[in-house]
């Protein structure tokens, strides 16, 4: 079955929280984005949003492995917004053929891998030998 019809409306990364209180407070304090949504008492699941791009947070759903989201940006302003707000740096940036790239870890130990396009004037993490 096909169809010229559009299907999808969007996706949206759902990332597992142990405390949802605190998780808001770690995503809108120090990374900038704003709660769109949930997060009021009693509740187990909110969704914050920056730069029109949202995540879900869950309390709701038990323990859980740490989950990976990409975040493509713009410049790499955001990292170091982020390593100055005090967010947990757990790669610093590197060149790849594919993209300069850095990861951070939120309060539950979710990564949060944020980059830009390559740099063209530096070699590449992925092709030394």
């Amino acid at each position: 079955m096909t169809s010229n019809t559009r299907q999808i409306e969007n996706t949206i990364p759902v990332i597992p929280v142990s405390n949802l209180t605190q998780s808001i407070a770690f995503y809108t304090q120090k990374l900038g984005f704003h709660l769109e949504w949930g997060g009021e008492d009693g509740s187990k699941i909110c969704l914050v949003n920056r730069d029109g791009c949202s995540l879900m947070l869950a309390e709701a759903f038990g323990p859980s492995p740490p989950q990976w989201v990409w975040i493509g940006v713009e410049s790499e302003e955001l990292f170091e917004e982020w390593k100055n707000a005090g967010a947990k740096v757990r790669q610093e940036p590197k060149n790849w053929s594919w993209a300069y790239a850095m990861k951070f870890e939120d309060i539950d130990g979710n990564i949060l891998w944020i980059g830009t396009e390559p740099r063209t004037n530096e070699p590449y993490a992925d092709r030394i030998t």
